[in-house]
Protein backbone atom coordinates (compact mmCIF):
# COMPACT_ATOMS: atom_id res chain seq x y z
CA UNK A 1 0.00 0.00 0.00
CA UNK A 2 2.81 2.38 0.90
CA UNK A 3 4.54 1.73 -2.43
CA UNK A 4 1.31 2.51 -4.25
CA UNK A 5 0.96 5.77 -2.34
CA UNK A 6 4.59 6.64 -3.06
CA UNK A 7 4.08 6.07 -6.78
CA UNK A 8 0.91 8.14 -6.69
CA UNK A 9 2.81 10.96 -4.97
CA UNK A 10 5.56 10.81 -7.59
CA UNK A 11 2.92 10.96 -10.34
CA UNK A 12 1.11 13.93 -8.80
CA UNK A 13 4.40 15.77 -8.26
CA UNK A 14 5.25 15.39 -11.93
CA UNK A 15 1.79 16.48 -12.98
CA UNK A 16 2.14 19.50 -10.70
CA UNK A 17 5.49 20.33 -12.26
CA UNK A 18 4.22 20.21 -15.84
CA UNK A 19 1.04 21.94 -14.70
CA UNK A 20 3.04 25.06 -13.90
CA UNK A 21 3.74 25.26 -17.63
CA UNK A 22 0.42 24.25 -19.15
CA UNK A 23 -2.41 24.67 -16.61
CA UNK A 24 -3.04 28.40 -17.22
CA UNK A 25 -2.43 28.16 -20.97
CA UNK A 26 -5.84 26.77 -21.88
CA UNK A 27 -7.57 29.48 -19.85
CA UNK A 28 -5.45 32.19 -21.46
CA UNK A 29 -6.06 31.00 -25.02
CA UNK A 30 -9.81 30.61 -24.64
CA UNK A 31 -10.28 33.90 -22.82
CA UNK A 32 -8.03 35.70 -25.30
CA UNK A 33 -10.19 34.49 -28.18
CA UNK A 34 -13.46 35.45 -26.48
CA UNK A 35 -12.37 38.93 -25.40
CA UNK A 36 -10.71 39.59 -28.78
CA UNK A 37 -13.96 38.77 -30.55
CA UNK A 38 -15.94 40.96 -28.17
CA UNK A 39 -13.50 43.87 -28.48
CA UNK A 40 -13.35 43.58 -32.26
CA UNK A 41 -17.14 43.63 -32.45
CA UNK A 42 -17.18 46.85 -30.44
CA UNK A 43 -14.37 48.36 -32.52
CA UNK A 44 -16.29 47.72 -35.74
CA UNK A 45 -19.73 48.49 -34.32
CA UNK A 46 -21.78 51.40 -33.04
CA UNK A 47 -21.72 52.58 -29.47
CA UNK A 48 -24.84 51.25 -27.76
CA UNK A 49 -23.66 51.98 -24.21
CA UNK A 50 -25.76 55.15 -24.09
CA UNK A 51 -28.86 52.95 -23.87
CA UNK A 52 -27.63 51.13 -20.76
CA UNK A 53 -25.31 53.69 -19.14
CA UNK A 54 -27.78 54.23 -16.32
CA UNK A 55 -27.67 50.49 -15.56
CA UNK A 56 -23.90 50.47 -15.02
CA UNK A 57 -22.88 50.01 -11.37
CA UNK A 58 -21.31 52.92 -9.50
CA UNK A 59 -18.85 54.52 -10.28
CA UNK A 60 -18.99 53.41 -13.93
CA UNK A 61 -22.47 54.89 -14.28
CA UNK A 62 -20.92 58.35 -13.88
CA UNK A 63 -18.60 58.03 -16.89
CA UNK A 64 -19.69 59.27 -20.33
CA UNK A 65 -20.93 56.50 -22.62
CA UNK A 66 -18.22 57.31 -25.18
CA UNK A 67 -15.48 56.87 -22.60
CA UNK A 68 -16.98 53.61 -21.32
CA UNK A 69 -17.17 52.28 -24.89
CA UNK A 70 -13.56 53.28 -25.59
CA UNK A 71 -12.26 51.68 -22.39
CA UNK A 72 -14.27 48.48 -22.84
CA UNK A 73 -13.15 48.12 -26.45
CA UNK A 74 -9.44 48.61 -25.84
CA UNK A 75 -9.27 46.72 -22.56
CA UNK A 76 -10.80 43.74 -24.36
CA UNK A 77 -8.49 44.01 -27.38
CA UNK A 78 -5.29 44.72 -25.46
CA UNK A 79 -6.28 42.33 -22.67
CA UNK A 80 -6.79 39.55 -25.21
CA UNK A 81 -3.30 40.10 -26.63
CA UNK A 82 -1.82 40.26 -23.14
CA UNK A 83 -3.48 36.99 -22.11
CA UNK A 84 -2.33 35.32 -25.32
CA UNK A 85 1.28 36.31 -24.68
CA UNK A 86 1.09 36.00 -20.91
CA UNK A 87 2.24 39.59 -20.42
CA UNK A 88 1.01 41.63 -17.47
CA UNK A 89 -1.36 38.75 -16.90
CA UNK A 90 -2.56 39.55 -13.39
CA UNK A 91 -3.27 43.20 -14.23
CA UNK A 92 -5.21 42.44 -17.40
CA UNK A 93 -7.02 39.43 -15.91
CA UNK A 94 -8.23 41.58 -13.01
CA UNK A 95 -9.18 44.43 -15.37
CA UNK A 96 -11.18 42.03 -17.55
CA UNK A 97 -12.76 40.56 -14.41
CA UNK A 98 -14.00 44.01 -13.40
CA UNK A 99 -15.18 44.66 -16.96
CA UNK A 100 -17.03 41.33 -16.92
CA UNK A 101 -18.75 42.21 -13.64
CA UNK A 102 -19.82 45.59 -15.02
CA UNK A 103 -21.26 43.88 -18.11
CA UNK A 104 -23.02 41.32 -15.92
CA UNK A 105 -24.55 43.97 -13.68
CA UNK A 106 -25.75 46.13 -16.57
CA UNK A 107 -26.84 43.53 -19.15
CA UNK A 108 -26.94 39.96 -17.80
CA UNK A 109 -28.06 40.31 -14.18
CA UNK A 110 -31.79 39.87 -13.36
CA UNK A 111 -33.57 43.20 -13.08
CA UNK A 112 -35.40 42.00 -9.97
CA UNK A 113 -34.91 39.01 -7.73
CA UNK A 114 -36.18 38.34 -4.24
CA UNK A 115 -34.61 34.99 -3.44
CA UNK A 116 -31.72 32.77 -4.45
CA UNK A 117 -34.21 30.66 -6.40
CA UNK A 118 -35.14 33.71 -8.47
CA UNK A 119 -31.48 34.52 -9.00
CA UNK A 120 -30.69 30.94 -10.03
CA UNK A 121 -33.18 31.21 -12.87
CA UNK A 122 -30.82 33.71 -14.51
CA UNK A 123 -28.04 31.13 -14.66
CA UNK A 124 -28.56 30.53 -18.36
CA UNK A 125 -27.10 31.49 -21.71
CA UNK A 126 -30.40 32.25 -23.45
CA UNK A 127 -32.32 35.31 -22.26
CA UNK A 128 -35.51 33.93 -20.76
CA UNK A 129 -36.51 37.07 -18.92
CA UNK A 130 -34.66 36.25 -15.69
CA UNK A 131 -31.19 37.31 -16.76
CA UNK A 132 -28.49 35.34 -18.55
CA UNK A 133 -25.33 35.55 -16.48
CA UNK A 134 -24.07 31.98 -16.96
CA UNK A 135 -21.46 32.82 -19.61
CA UNK A 136 -19.95 35.89 -17.88
CA UNK A 137 -19.89 33.95 -14.60
CA UNK A 138 -17.88 31.21 -16.32
CA UNK A 139 -15.50 33.84 -17.70
CA UNK A 140 -15.10 35.33 -14.21
CA UNK A 141 -14.32 31.89 -12.76
CA UNK A 142 -11.72 31.36 -15.51
CA UNK A 143 -10.10 34.75 -14.90
CA UNK A 144 -9.65 34.25 -11.15
CA UNK A 145 -6.88 31.59 -11.42
CA UNK A 146 -4.94 33.95 -13.69
CA UNK A 147 -5.34 36.75 -11.13
CA UNK A 148 -4.16 34.60 -8.22
CA UNK A 149 -1.64 32.26 -9.91
CA UNK A 150 -0.51 34.26 -12.93
CA UNK A 151 0.16 33.10 -16.49
CA UNK A 152 2.36 30.11 -15.66
CA UNK A 153 5.86 29.37 -16.91
CA UNK A 154 4.87 29.33 -20.58
CA UNK A 155 4.50 33.11 -20.74
CA UNK A 156 6.38 36.37 -21.24
CA UNK A 157 5.79 37.16 -17.57
CA UNK A 158 7.89 34.12 -16.64
CA UNK A 159 10.60 35.04 -19.16
CA UNK A 160 10.80 38.59 -17.79
CA UNK A 161 10.91 37.31 -14.21
CA UNK A 162 13.78 34.96 -15.11
CA UNK A 163 15.68 37.73 -16.90
CA UNK A 164 15.27 40.05 -13.93
CA UNK A 165 16.24 37.18 -11.65
CA UNK A 166 13.35 37.93 -9.30
CA UNK A 167 12.64 35.48 -6.53
CA UNK A 168 9.26 35.24 -4.87
CA UNK A 169 9.16 33.64 -1.46
CA UNK A 170 6.50 30.95 -1.20
CA UNK A 171 4.79 32.27 1.89
CA UNK A 172 1.93 30.48 3.54
CA UNK A 173 -1.62 31.81 3.39
CA UNK A 174 -1.13 34.25 6.26
CA UNK A 175 -3.38 37.15 7.26
CA UNK A 176 -1.89 39.42 4.62
CA UNK A 177 -2.42 36.85 1.87
CA UNK A 178 -6.03 36.28 2.91
CA UNK A 179 -6.55 40.03 3.14
CA UNK A 180 -5.26 40.61 -0.38
CA UNK A 181 -7.32 37.69 -1.68
CA UNK A 182 -10.55 38.91 -0.06
CA UNK A 183 -9.94 42.44 -1.32
CA UNK A 184 -9.33 41.11 -4.84
CA UNK A 185 -12.59 39.15 -4.69
CA UNK A 186 -14.59 41.82 -2.91
CA UNK A 187 -14.05 44.65 -5.39
CA UNK A 188 -15.59 42.94 -8.46
CA UNK A 189 -18.28 41.18 -6.41
CA UNK A 190 -19.37 44.55 -5.02
CA UNK A 191 -20.41 45.55 -8.54
CA UNK A 192 -23.05 42.79 -8.47
CA UNK A 193 -23.76 42.26 -4.77
CA UNK A 194 -22.69 45.47 -3.00
CA UNK A 195 -23.29 44.18 0.52
CA UNK A 196 -21.37 40.94 0.05
CA UNK A 197 -18.58 42.59 -1.89
CA UNK A 198 -18.07 45.39 0.62
CA UNK A 199 -17.94 42.92 3.51
CA UNK A 200 -15.30 40.86 1.71
CA UNK A 201 -13.28 43.92 0.70
CA UNK A 202 -13.58 45.47 4.16
CA UNK A 203 -12.46 42.24 5.82
CA UNK A 204 -9.55 42.11 3.41
CA UNK A 205 -8.47 45.64 4.31
CA UNK A 206 -8.67 44.83 8.04
CA UNK A 207 -6.52 41.71 7.56
CA UNK A 208 -3.97 43.66 5.51
CA UNK A 209 -3.75 46.33 8.21
CA UNK A 210 -3.42 43.68 10.92
CA UNK A 211 -0.70 41.89 8.98
CA UNK A 212 1.23 45.11 8.51
CA UNK A 213 0.88 45.88 12.21
CA UNK A 214 2.09 42.40 13.18
CA UNK A 215 5.08 42.62 10.83
CA UNK A 216 5.99 46.15 11.95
Amino acid sequence: MSKLLDRWQVLTERLHGIGEWFSPLGLRLLLAWEFWESGLEKYRGENWFADIQADFPFPFSLAPAGLSWFLATWFELLGAIALLLGLGTRFFAFSLLVLTMVATASVHWPMEWKSLADLAMGYSISDNGYGNFKLPLLFAAMLLPLVFRGAGKLSLDAVIADRLDTTVSRRQADAGAWGLGLLTLGVPIALLLPGVGLVLAGTGVVLLVMDRWVLA
